[in-house]
């Protein structure tokens, strides 16, 4: 790869693309057009937050309460990192970051399992209400019912 620097603020293009297989192409801008259109908006966020979402569930059922922890924070790292690209959807998320998740934080401290089972209900429904304010009432959340993870306590 050829690299080149320069001080001034003008577009650059690399000889080589960057990547394993060469697929950023272009100006440095144009490769930040490219990656931040796989990063996509809310959209790939609520993808990771569903696997986590679940996750969470299992680790209650376990009294993993570590791992539940684990997920609880990943959620809201993936819902900030999703308001940085997507920041008209804060006014919704800023109830679920500010009230549901902290709620959540002392259920899963407080290690009892029905205590945990009723307060990740007030969860789901935060998300659902969460859903219905950003006019997709038709993404309902609702407790899992099947296992995928090989994750076990």
């Amino acid at each position: 790869m050829i690299l080149t620097s320069s001080c001034s603020n003008s577009p650059r293009t690399v000889e080589t693309s960057n990547g394993k297989d060469g697929w950023l192409k272009g100006t440095d801008s144009e490769k930040f057009d490219v990656v931040a259109n796989q990063l996509r908006g809310f959209d790939m966020a609520m993808v990771e937050t569903s696997y986590r979402y679940q996750e969470l569930y299992w680790a209650g059922q376990d009294e993993n309460w570590e791992y539940a922890l684990y997920q609880l924070e990943k959620i809201r790292k993936t819902i900030e990192n999703g308001l940085e690209r997507r920041p008209k959807r804060a006014e919704s998320a800023q109830r679920f970051l500010d009230v549901s998740i902290p709620e959540m934080e002392i259920a899963i401290n407080a290690k009892d399992t029905t205590f945990f089972y009723e307060s990740f209900d007030l969860f789901t429904n935060a998300c659902n209400n969460c859903h219905a304010q950003e006019q997709v009432p038709f993404f309902t959340i609702k407790p899992p019912l099947s296992r995928l993870s090989p994750v076990r306590k």
